[in-house]
């Protein structure tokens, strides 16, 4: 998943970014509330994780701007703000869930999982589609039984292909659910990496399952089971 962390501590937030992009997500962080709205407003993302003081705009602003916008987007708090009355604040502007600082990254991950699942539309955390298996939680891939070894990217991309089975997704769509806000859209690492990712997936099989559909984007072609 895509992920936006708007946490005003550098530190915390860059520990939950290395714990979000060593798990497979691509993770943005942005110390204020103001900046993180703006980068709501311009970019795609799976889920924002919340810090609730911040600089200038709080996150129960962040909250309200999004609901005024109509910007549907999940929303973890992450808060040393732990009393009951803003937690139901937080929860009544909008937020799917409310974390109490401090807390251990596993159960921040897990919390992330279940709204992955949620995303998916997936009851289990495994994605069939023809012969390959696609475990979301151990990460493992394989296909006709053989494990394929892919990075976190690769993974990524893989994931977003199969979450869009037998569509076609442009080179824009993957920029705004792959990459980050950094990536610069004129180079042509992405087409670096679906070549790379074909050659581990398709390899040495009879049926190639990722397509590349000229002067539209990419899909992948099969049964999702």
């Amino acid at each position: 998943m895509k992920i936006l962390v708007i946490e005003d501590e550098p530190k915390l937030g860059s520990f939950i970014c290395a714990g979000l992009t060593q798990n497979g997500h691509v993770c943005d962080h942005i110390t204020d509330g103001a900046s993180g709205l703006e980068a709501l407003m311009v970019n795609s993302y799976d889920l924002v994780l919340l810090d609730l003081m911040l600089p200038g705009m709080n996150g129960f602003d962040v909250l309200k701007n999004l609901q005024s916008f109509g910007k549907q987007v999940p929303v973890i708090i992450l808060s040393a703000l732990s009393d009951t009355e803003n937690v139901i604040k937080g929860l009544d502007l909008g937020a799917i869930d409310y974390l109490r600082k401090p807390f251990e990254l596993d159960e921040l991950l897990a919390r992330v999982r279940t709204v992955q699942r949620r995303n998916s539309g997936q009851q289990t955390a495994k994605l069939r589609f023809e012969d390959l298996e696609m475990d979301l939680y151990t990460r493992e891939v394989t296909r006709a039984g053989k494990a394929i070894a892919l990075s976190n990217r690769e993974f990524a991309l893989l994931e977003f292909l199969l979450n869009n089975a037998n569509r076609v997704v442009t080179k824009t769509q993957i920029l705004e659910k792959v990459w980050d806000i950094n990536f610069d859209p004129g180079s042509n690492v992405i087409e670096v990496h679906l070549y790379q990712l074909r050659k581990k997936i398709d390899k040495d099989s009879d049926n190639p399952l990722i397509h590349t559909v000229i002067g539209r984007g990419y899909t992948v072609k099969g049964q999702l089971h």
